[in-house]
């Protein structure tokens, strides 16, 4: 099941998103999600772990049928709160998604396998559920704001107490496990300590954003078909012939 957020988590989660810096972070991974995953006007996605609903309202915005889940009933309430009946809202457990095969055109995973219980097993569900592509949002444990964080965990109670930080390298490693070399493309936002007009500028360069250890790093899967064969035997009864044959 992993850390599900709490009362005091969620009322904490919305006071952190008030502050500026901290809303300039949120709106370069937003902007990262929307231009790696590329949905479709009409289509649909699945937001895993949504929380608070701060990453649907963009997916809104641009007419996408939009599904959220979290194992949290504070954190959903507070993301009903702000968008109502323009999402599908479930609670539930990234291990066990209650939603058949093959369920939505994409999905996103956002800064939520840092706290399920079996990162791989999640994954394999969000697999399950998805036909085209997946984005995976994680904060990285080799950046300087990701080692900050845990060193911060030390002194200061806080709820990346309970969060396992991922590196590109460990997560590609779980996702061939079970999908085998399927294309996965990497990019990352948040190198620098500084907000405004410049700093977003820069952060939305390509070659910027191709540098591995920014804070918060987007991993798209596209999910290729599989399909399993069973050879047939064929049978063939030779006609016999009698005689030889004159040259």
């Amino acid at each position: 099941m992993g850390y599900v957020f709490d009362f005091n988590d969620a009322l904490a989660y919305e006071q952190w998103l008030k502050k500026p810096q901290n809303q300039f972070f949120a709106e370069l991974g937003n902007r990262l999600m929307l231009d790696m995953l590329q949905p479709m006007r009409g289509e649909t996605l699945l937001d895993i772990g949504c929380g608070a609903g701060a990453g649907l309202l963009p997916l809104i915005d641009l007419g996408i049928q939009v599904t959220g889940i979290d194992p949290s009933p504070y954190m959903l309430d507070i993301a009903s709160n702000k968008l109502g009946h323009r999402v599908d809202l479930h609670r539930g457990y990234a291990e066990e998604l209650p939603f058949d095969d093959n369920s939505f055109n994409y999905a996103c995973i956002n800064t939520t396998l840092e706290f399920v219980e079996d990162p791989k097993k999640a994954l394999k569900e969000v697999c399950r559920v998805t036909k085209d592509r997946i984005f995976i949002g994680m904060l990285n444990r080799y950046a300087v704001k990701g080692i900050q964080m845990r060193l911060k965990c030390l002194f200061v109670e806080s709820v990346f107490k309970h969060a396992h930080f991922f590196s590109i390298g460990e997560l590609k490693k779980i996702i061939r496990s079970f999908l085998g070399d399927v294309p996965i493309s990497c990019r990352s936002v948040g190198h620098l300590p500084a907000t405004g007009k410049i700093a977003h500028c820069i952060e939305r360069f390509y070659l910027v954003q191709k540098c591995p250890f920014g804070a918060y790093v987007g991993m798209m899967v596209v999910l290729v078909p599989r399909f399993r064969t069973r050879p047939l035997p064929l049978t063939y009864k030779a006609k016999h012939t009698s005689g030889a044959m004159v040259g």
